[in-house]
């Protein structure tokens, strides 16, 4: 199973960077978009892998928008680019709804 979730991906002199609201402290970075890419979608599974290992609720894609201001109030990054990111989420992660109700 895939869920999408919302990625910003920021570009600086030397390399791009990337986060998503909804995964807390999950970041990355890396020499292209496309490497960077494929380490915030391996970064993304693997925090959802260790969130269920705890027992805790895997993030909801909530997040629809983000406020440049707020992470970046000095407008240094003039580069942004911002997607639908497709992560794996493994079946046996997703708690069932006899799980649920317990």
């Amino acid at each position: 199973m895939t869920r999408e979730y919302l990625v910003v991906y920021e570009k600086s002199s030397d390399n791009w960077s990337a986060f998503s609201p909804d995964f807390p402290g999950c970041g990355t970075v890396g020499d292209g978009l496309e490497d960077t890419r494929a380490n915030m979608r391996e970064a993304m599974e693997v925090y959802l892998a260790e969130t269920a290992k705890a027992g805790e609720s895997l993030p909801e894609a909530s997040a629809t928008s983000v406020n440049f201001a707020e992470f970046d109030p000095e407008h240094a990054t003039k580069e942004y680019f911002v997607e639908w990111l497709s992560v794996s989420v493994p079946l046996s992660l997703i708690p069932s709804e006899s799980t649920q109700a317990a």
